[in-house]
């Protein structure tokens, strides 16, 4: 037997697990999403398309497609601007630089939902210390405006530590001849940042991209434990808005409608990063 037909039956078992766990559940769902499905009545039958032709008569998923895209714009590029200055930072020589790597990087290993709790009391209006050190008294989580940039900011606390770990590890494969030569010729540390940093680091931002504009966009439990989706479904996403729809008013048909327009959305995203990736990476 040669080598490559091997490594074929090695790979087969692992191919029919993923397609037993993902394959057929995105098909199942699919199958849902043409179906009139309320499980409360025990109600079902086969509709076609018309769950994907109230879906753009509905209000709340634009609200909620709405909200996601502001919560994902603004997150993914607050953390990259943050992370690409944390990483220039701590890939200097000075002291107790471990030390300060390990701090950065707390945020990132507390557990979503134990973040999205200590949050939830950091902006309570009464009690909350943000108010407390600010000298003010506002209600940011029951607040349309400042809820949503609430839970951005959040979230650009927990995650920007994931960003700042890519592009150090991207900042320290670069040669130090390079920015030596840079010196020598006469570069400042903008030319060095703008022609050999940047350059060099564009595929790690673009893989950074990738991980953190996916996870954005499919946002749940951050947001959920936070607010719920309120006040008013300013904060609510299309992931909050299908659960809601799937298992608290039990529409199985139009929920699983929605969760294909979340995984159509995450793909193609994924599909524009990848392009963009095996292009060369020009951003």
């Amino acid at each position: 037997m040669r080598d490559e037909e091997r490594g074929r039956w090695f790979v087969m078992p692992s191919l029919v697990l993923l397609s037993i766990v993902t394959i057929y559940p995105l098909i199942y769902v699919l199958y849902l999403s043409l179906q009139r499905r309320l499980l409360i009545f025990d109600v079902s039958r086969f509709i076609g398309i018309d769950n994907y032709l109230f879906l753009l008569k509905d209000d709340r998923f634009f609200n909620a497609f709405k909200n996601t895209l502001y919560f994902t714009v603004m997150s993914v590029s607050l953390e990259l601007l943050l992370g690409l200055a944390i990483a220039l930072l701590i890939n200097r020589s000075f002291r107790m630089k471990g030390l300060v790597r390990a701090i950065v990087l707390i945020p990132w290993a507390i557990p979503t939902v134990v973040s999205a709790k200590m949050w939830e009391w950091i902006y309570n209006t009464d009690f909350g210390i943000l108010n407390y050190l600010l000298g003010v008294k506002i209600n940011w989580l029951g607040s349309p405006f400042w809820a949503i940039n609430a839970a951005v900011f959040m979230d650009v606390w927990k995650t920007t530590p994931f960003v700042v770990i890519l592009l150090t590890a991207g900042l320290q494969v670069i040669p130090k001849d390079l920015y030596q030569a840079a010196r020598v010729d006469g570069a400042g540390r903008w030319d060095i940042f703008t022609r050999i940093v940047l350059p060099l680091l564009k595929p790690v931002i673009l893989v950074v991209l990738i991980f953190r504009t996916l996870d954005a966009f499919r946002v749940f439990d951050a947001i959920y434990v936070l607010t719920g989706g309120g006040p008013a479904n300013t904060t609510e996403t299309l992931s909050i808005y299908a659960y809601k729809v799937l298992f608290q008013t039990l529409q199985f048909g139009y929920g699983s409608t929605l969760a294909v327009v979340v995984f159509l959305c995450t793909g193609g995203i994924s599909i524009f990063y990848i392009r963009m990736l095996s292009r060369g990476v020009k951003l």
